[in-house]
């Protein structure tokens, strides 16, 4: 049974409680701070993700003072990095990389902020309302119940559609022409249900990346033994194949790696396209944080680290805003400050992608990498 929506005023209101929006309510809350986290779907749930944490990422949850929680959750160690492209494959090691699935770490993370005082209200929507000088209202919906909350700020990190912004119209959301569409489902781990021989060729401590013409599709072992299965498609491409089981399918068959039978009966989900910008990123009284504000297709994993380096960089923003009052210059140095993150952090995942959608460019870039492995931008994609 859930607890009746909240009411009242608030300090501080976090849309959406994926990784952005968990860390930046439990820093928030460790500063003494009443901290409203509203996630629209039920806890624990699982995502569409690569699962894999780069070294940006696990460099963010060490300076939350989060690394024991990985290895209480089961974080299991990622070594490699196997590439396959038209059949040839390319072996790169990993100096700091872990894997756990976001139904683990997203649980663990709003546990997290729960337990240091920000108040969890799951299966339930937002929407952000026009802001008055004191406040801006925050709608709540949940079935038919209504609640509206008064927020100091409103922190959105609300994943790629951001429905929360509806009524806002100065957001707008610029999706890039021919940007693909990201797909996932989870394998069963050899111990459970009958035995299929074809996922025991990829073992733990690896990630496989198969590479194709229209795409590529990541698979990696979780902390509970199940093949987690992350691909990014074009749009044109998944619709041809008659869905993105077919699709994996045939990247997999174009990369030389083992088939997968398992694909077919498997609960795949997918998400919007993939490569998009917001903008503004801030204004009156609300900050954008993680993919709510923006995205590139990501290949080289950076995605993950991006949302969680942007939600410890909020904590002391946010701070100022509460002890201050609110100031429209806060939101011109949010949007100026994460624009050139962005800016410089997406650069390699554009040229990647560009790369990667070529075939000769491909084979150039695949050749140098199993010549000089050094060179390689390490990838632990995370769709």
């Amino acid at each position: 049974m859930l607890d009746p929506l909240p009411t009242g005023r608030w300090p501080v209101v976090v849309v959406g409680a994926g990784p952005a929006g968990a860390l930046a309510a439990l820093g928030l809350a460790r500063q003494g701070v009443p901290v409203l986290l509203v996630e629209r779907r039920r806890f624990p749930r699982w995502k569409v993700c690569g699962a894999c944490l780069s070294g940006q990422a696990l460099a963010a949850l060490e300076q939350a003072g989060l690394a024991p929680l990985l290895d209480q959750l089961g974080a299991r160690p990622l070594r490699s990095v196997q590439l396959g492209l038209q059949g040839a494959r390319a072996e790169l090691a990993l100096p700091a990389g872990r894997v756990l699935s976001r139904l683990a770490l997203d649980q663990g993370l709003v546990a997290a902020a729960v337990a240091a005082g920000a108040t969890l209200v799951p299966e339930t929507m937002a929407e952000l309302g026009p802001a008055d000088p004191g406040a801006r209202p925050v709608q709540l919906r949940r079935g038919k119940e209504l609640a509206t909350v008064q927020a100091e700020l409103v922190l959105v990190a609300a994943g790629l559609a951001h429905r929360c912004l509806r009524q806002l119209p100065e957001v707008a959301t610029h999706i890039q022409t021919g940007s693909r569409i990201g797909a996932g489902c989870l394998l069963p781990a050899p111990n459970h249900g009958p035995h299929d021989p074809a996922l025991a060729a990829y073992g733990d401590g690896r990630l496989h990346m198969a590479i194709g013409r229209h795409g590529y599709v990541g698979l990696v072992r979780l902390e509970d033994g199940a093949l987690n299965v992350a691909a990014a498609f074009d749009g044109a491409a998944l619709a041809a194949a008659g869905g993105p089981a077919a699709a994996a399918s045939q990247v997999l068959s174009e990369a030389g790696f083992d088939p997968l039978p398992a694909l077919a009966p498997a609960a795949w989900q997918l998400t919007p396209a993939l490569t998009r910008r917001s903008s503004p990123l801030a204004g009156h009284r609300y900050l954008l944080l993680g993919d709510a504000a923006g995205y590139v297709e990501p290949f080289t994993g950076e995605g993950m680290g991006w949302a969680l380096m942007a939600a410890l960089s909020s904590t002391p923003l946010a701070l100022a805003a509460l002890d201050n009052g609110w100031d429209d210059q806060l939101a011109r140095d949010w949007s100026r400050s994460q624009a050139a993150l962005m800016a410089r952090r997406q650069r390699l995942c554009q040229a990647l992608a560009l790369v990667l959608r070529r075939p000769w460019s491909s084979c150039v870039v695949f050749d140098a990498v199993r010549r000089w492995p050094s060179l390689a931008p390490l990838p632990t994609p995370c769709p």
